[in-house]
């Protein structure tokens, strides 16, 4: 995005005398959210614009102007989307498909076109366009720091073509093997487990509490109280210690590809 929006937000908050800190408590925001609107990183949801407004008292001026965003997420995501390009660390759990960060192209539009009512060719593609811009949080080197834990299921139900299930899975598996994400199996041998009712999403940042994220059918929730995050992370540690290390996780998620390049 041009940085204009972010040049002219920097331009308002110095006229008013005030450090990113201070305006982002005056907008009920984090200073990081602030930076990245600043360096042009991020475009603000439609009510960070208004806050922005309210705090600087410029009107509707930084709501008005609002860049386009392109990007596409379903209308219960946005608020988790525009926190996981903030989190410092992100822990996934995948109970019957790949986590979004973590897809291939092919596997996204795989899962995407499964949905019904059916989309359009033309919303598909921004939907893919939007999860692989997602996965560009990975291209650092460090942060954020992520864990992914899958069900084993995640593993064993076809996506897409056999093909499609390989490349997925040895992407997981490079990811793992260099050390970007660290990827855990939850084998089927380890039964119920209290993750096993919808996905999960934990996420921790520079200057703000941790939150949740959970996911079901048509709908998703952002968890903010400490009590149910802790609640929720409770429940993502007691399912990691029934998962196989890291380096059996690996082998394993590898060797399933390898039996999909075989079929395809």
């Amino acid at each position: 995005m041009s940085n204009c929006y972010g040049d002219w937000l920097k331009e308002q908050r110095l006229a008013a005398g005030m450090t990113q800190q201070e305006l982002a408590d005056a907008a009920v925001m984090t200073r990081s959210h602030i930076a990245h609107i600043e360096a042009g990183r991020r475009i603000p949801s439609k009510e960070d614009a208004r806050r922005l407004d309210r705090a600087l008292g410029t009107g509707n001026v930084l709501s008005s102007f609002l860049p386009e965003d392109d990007a596409a997420v379903a209308d219960y995501f946005e608020a988790a989307w525009q926190l996981e390009q903030q989190a410092t660390m992100i822990r996934e759990f995948g109970l019957s498909y790949v986590p979004g960060i973590l897809q291939t192209e092919r596997y996204a539009r795989a899962v995407l076109s499964a949905d019904f009512p059916p989309r359009s060719d033309e919303e598909r593609d921004r939907l893919v366009v939007t999860r692989l811009e997602r996965s560009k949080i990975l291209t650092d080197p460090v942060t954020p720091v992520v864990w992914a834990l899958l069900d084993e299921a995640v593993m064993h139900r076809p996506i897409g073509s056999a093909g499609v299930m390989a490349e997925q899975l040895m992407h997981v598996v490079d990811l793992g093997e260099s050390g970007r994400v660290r990827a855990h199996l939850l084998p089927r041998s380890a039964g119920a487990h209290p993750l096993m009712q919808s996905m999960l999403t934990l996420m921790w940042f520079e200057d703000q509490p941790p939150v949740a994220y959970s996911e079901g059918l048509s709908i998703g929730k952002v968890h903010d109280s400490p009590a149910v995050v802790e609640r929720l992370r409770s429940a993502y540690d007691l399912a990691m210690s029934d998962a196989l290390p890291l380096t059996e996780s690996l082998a394993l998620i590898r060797a399933t590809a390898k039996e999909y390049e075989h079929h395809d």
